[in-house]
């Protein structure tokens, strides 16, 4: 078999408009694949050049290949098993900007450049603030986004319509308004010239996002078999889930640059980006940490096996539409929706999600994704979410670290896991104490949750006696069916 290359496919010139922080999957599994689209239904006529944020990547292996590379997408849609393969034709371009620093700046310097993207991990958008000699590559992300954009500012003398449109992917808040923080302070620390900065705050068009779909990556154990289908070899075929989000916030010149909504996809500009960002984190990422402990401590070990299991996945169904959607202010067709296909994206028969690679730093997790529900529902309701307190205090009983006879590989930071420790080890058979003990830990919540309702300190004693003295299996059934004894 031959590789993937425009001997194979054809591939259409066009004009490279767009610049790419990061060849890696994510990217290449969304990004791209939107992009693609735009180009097959003639929104846009543009190519991308990706560079590699860091000296190791995957641009050399892109070039091999002519840029071209499939992409799998597999998942349920629409209650149905769908399962297809593209190969994605816009990548036009890949440079490694460590070795090739002056072809990387020359693109400062085109006419057809419009757009940049960016996905250099939540670590990638910071100051580095020995990024101060720009006659070699810089080490950050901000770094080398500065020097692409002085270049283009000296090619361009200055001119206020040669700014770019600047749209990052990190998984931060207020991305845009973070890597324009940045760009701002290294151009300060560099002593840069006030009218390239006043040109940089005002010729560029910055925009924040959220972006969201599942990519496992590059399906090795599968890649005998999509070899033997597709024909060919593809050293970068990059599997992903059908389900796609991308959310940016309104910017004019953005929307009519980079018309990434106008094909039918799920694309959304929105005035305000954080009531999506609450509803992916409080609905995917919250329900994530909600069903772990109960699910684990009933002997299920995924995702896709605790939605299926007809008591765990009437618990979680029940979290989410009872407990967290009447928290999110979005319009409730749009949150039975979003709630719906979440459900359905666990049931992807095609991703194996391990319960426990989802435990990791549960401590946290659940300050960051369940304790805002939790606060939202009491101010809101006047009542304790009581599906999400039986996640707390299966969270606490998770970490005494036993499953039946077998020790769990708890995996949080270390103080963290002493204070669990701690809390079991001073258990004397007081779940009232022990419940309150758990609340009261202000270090890890922030807060002292014995304060949020009268009754929760009760409520969590309570699931926890029946937890330990029936097991999580009867106490959760005994939950779900709605008993009126103690584990209700």
């Amino acid at each position: 078999m031959e590789l993937i290359s425009k001997k194979l496919f054809a591939k259409p010139e066009r004009k490279i408009k767009i610049m790419q922080f990061g060849e890696g999957n994510f990217l290449r599994a969304f990004v791209e694949w939107i992009i693609q689209d735009l180009n097959d239904k003639h929104a846009i006529e543009a190519d991308v050049v990706l560079v590699q944020p860091m000296p190791f990547g995957r641009v050399k292996e892109l070039s091999e290949q002519d840029g071209l590379y499939t992409l799998r997408l597999e998942g349920i849609d629409g209650g149905k098993k769908v399962k297809n393969s593209q190969v994605i034709n816009v990548v036009g371009d890949c440079l490694n900007p460590f070795t090739d620093y002056e072809k990387f700046l020359a693109y400062g310097e085109s006419e057809d450049l419009e757009v940049i993207i960016s996905n250099t991990t939540e670590a990638g958008i910071a100051v580095d603030p020995t990024d101060t000699d720009f006659l070699v590559c810089p080490k950050s992300y901000p770094g080398k986004l500065l020097a692409l954009l002085k270049r283009r500012y000296d090619k361009f003398k200055g001119a206020k319509d040669k700014g770019l449109c600047i749209i990052p992917c990190e998984l931060i808040d207020n991305n845009g308004d973070e890597l324009y923080r940045c760009l701002v302070e290294l151009a300060k620390i560099n002593k840069m010239d006030k009218k390239f900065i006043e040109w940089l705050q005002t010729a560029n068009h910055f925009t924040s996002t959220l972006v969201d779909r599942i990519v496992p990556g590059y399906p090795r154990n599968e890649i005998e078999d999509i070899q033997k289908e597709t024909g060919y070899i593809d050293n970068n075929v990059v599997k992903g889930e059908i389900f796609h989000l991308w959310v940016l916030k309104k910017e004019p010149h953005i929307q009519k640059v980079f018309p990434a909504d106008s094909t039918g996809l799920n694309v959304i500009f929105a005035d305000d980006i954080k009531p999506y960002k609450q509803r992916k984190v409080k609905i995917l990422n919250g329900s994530h940490t909600a069903l772990v402990p109960v699910a684990y401590l009933c002997g299920i070990d995924t995702v896709g096996e605790a939605v299926n299991d007809p008591v765990i996945g009437k618990f979680v169904r029940d979290f989410v539409f009872e407990e967290v959607n009447p928290t999110i202010n979005l319009p409730a067709d749009q949150m039975t929706a979003f709630a719906n296909s979440v459900i359905e994206r666990y049931q992807n028969p095609f991703i194996r999600h391990e319960l426990m690679s989802i435990a990791l730093n549960s401590t946290t997790k659940f300050k960051t994704r369940l304790l805002p529900t939790l606060l939202d529902y009491v101010r809101i309701k006047g009542a304790l979410p009581k599906h999400l307190l039986f996640a707390y205090s299966a969270l606490v009983l998770f970490h005494k670290g036993k499953r039946g006879e077998e020790d769990i590989k708890l995996n949080d930071d270390p103080a963290y896991l002493a204070k669990w420790k701690e809390l079991w080890t001073d258990f004397g058979g007081d779940y009232l104490a022990l419940a309150k003990n758990a609340l009261g830990w202000t270090d890890a919540w922030g807060m002292d949750m014995n304060t949020i309702h009268p009754e929760i300190t009760s409520t969590v004693a309570t699931y926890l006696k029946a937890m330990e003295e029936k097991g999580m299996r009867a106490a959760v059934e005994c939950f779900v069916a709605g008993c009126t004894g103690e584990c209700k």
